[in-house]
C-alpha cells in the first residue's frame, strides 16, 4: 500500500506541476519550449550528467553502506533513483533515505539509515563550504547581491563557516555524532544499530567527501550550462560563482520537494537578476535543472518503488 501510495502521489504531482492547466508547460507556453527546442544538445548533456550525479550518489551510499551490508552497483542505484520518489513528500529531501533503505535487509535497515545520514551531512558539508567561497568571492569583488554590501555578507560567510566547521568536525568523527544523536530520549533503542557510525576509517570518510565533492561539481555544471545556454547574459564567471550561493541559500531554506522548484527559483532570480539576468529565463533554467534532475528520476524512481523485490523478513 505504501508503494503504490508514493507511486500514485508521485504521478499526480508531476503531472500537476508538469503538464497540468497551470504546471510548468502551460505556464511558460511557447517561450519556454521554444528554449528547450533551441538547445537541444545542452539538454542531452545536461541529461548525461543527470545520470552521472545520481551514479556517483549511489556509489557513495554503497561505500557506506560497506560496514551495514554488501550491495551491488545495480540495485544501489535502483535504491538511489527510489528514494528520489519518496523525497517529494520530505523536508529538505531527507525522506530520500526511507526509499533506500527498503532495498537492503529488515535487519540492517536502521543502521543502513544511519549510513546514509552520514552521507547526507557529506554533502552538506560541501554545499556549505562551496556556497561560502561564492558569497566570499562575490562580496570582494563588488558584485552587486540582493542585499546592501556592508556587514551583511560577511555575517552570513561568517555564520556558514562556522556551521561547515561544526557538520565537518560531526562527519569525520562520527562516533561524536552518535553520542549526540543518544542524547535524544527516542534515539535510545537505536544503540546497537547506531553503532556503525563509529566504525569508519578516516580515509572511508575523506573518500565520501570526495565523491561529494565530485557530485557538486556535476549538478553544479548543469545549472551553469543552462543559465549560459538559455542566453540569461551572465558571464560564466558570475554563473559559477553565483550558483553555489543559490544551493547554500536554497538548502538553508526548510522545504519540501513539493515546493523546492519554487523556493529555488526565487532564491535564482533574487540572486542573478541584480547581475542583468533576465528573471524569466532564470525561472525556465531552473524549471528544466529541476524536470531534469528531480521529475524524470522521481518518474523512474516511483516505478522502480513499485515494482522492485523488497524484502519483507530475514535476508531472503
Amino acid at each position: 500500500m505504501f508503494r503504490w501510495g508514493i507511486f500514485l502521489f508521485a504521478c499526480v504531482f508531476l503531472y500537476v506541476r508538469l503538464a497540468g492547466p497551470k504546471g510548468i508547460v502551460a505556464m511558460g507556453g511557447p517561450s519556454f519550449l521554444g528554449l528547450l527546442r533551441m538547445n537541444v544538445p545542452v539538454l542531452l548533456l545536461v541529461g548525461a550528467l543527470m545520470v552521472l550525479n545520481w551514479s556517483l550518489e549511489s556509489e557513495k551510499w554503497r561505500l557506506l553502506l560497506r560496514d551495514v551490508e554488501r550491495i551491488g552497483p545495480w540495485r544501489a542505484l535502483m535504491a538511489t533513483i527510489a528514494g528520489t520518489s519518496v523525497a517529494l513528500v520530505s523536508i529538505n529531501r531527507t525522506g530520500e533515505f526511507l526509499g533506500r533503505v527498503l532495498f537492503l535487509a529488515p535487519a540492517n535497515r536502521i543502521a543502513g539509515g544511519f549510513a546514509t545520514a552520514l552521507g547526507s551531512i557529506a554533502q552538506f558539508v560541501v554545499t556549505l563550504v562551496a556556497g561560502g567561497i561564492g558569497l566570499l568571492l562575490l562580496t570582494l569583488s563588488g558584485t552587486p547581491l540582493p542585499w546592501e554590501l556592508g556587514w551583511m555578507p560577511w555575517v552570513l560567510s561568517t555564520l556558514t563557516a562556522l556551521v561547515a566547521c561544526l557538520a565537518l568536525v560531526l562527519f569525520l568523527y562520527p562516533g561524536l555524532l552518535r553520542q549526540l544523536l543518544l542524547l535524544v530520549p527516542f534515539l535510545h533503542r537505536f544503540d546497537q544499530a547506531s553503532r556503525v557510525l563509529s566504525g569508519y576509517q578516516r580515509t572511508h570518510l575523506l573518500t565520501v567527501l570526495l565523491f561529494s565533492t565530485v557530485r557538486y561539481l556535476v549538478f553544479g555544471s548543469q545549472f551553469v550550462l543552462l543559465l549560459l545556454a538559455f542566453g540569461t547574459g551572465l558571464s560564466p564567471w558570475a554563473a559559477a560563482l553565483a550558483v553555489p550561493v543559490i544551493y547554500l541559500i536554497a538548502t538553508l531554506i526548510p522545504s519540501v520537494m513539493l515546493t523546492e522548484l519554487g523556493v529555488r527559483g526565487s532564491v535564482a532570480i533574487a540572486m542573478l537578476a541584480p547581475l542583468g539576468a533576465d528573471g524569466a529565463v532564470v525561472l525556465f533554467a531552473t524549471t528544466t535543472l529541476w524536470m531534469i534532475n528531480v521529475a524524470l528520476p522521481a518518474i523512474v524512481g516511483s516505478s522502480i518503488l513499485l515494482f522492485a523485490h523488497i524484502r519483507t523478513k530475514g535476508n531472503e
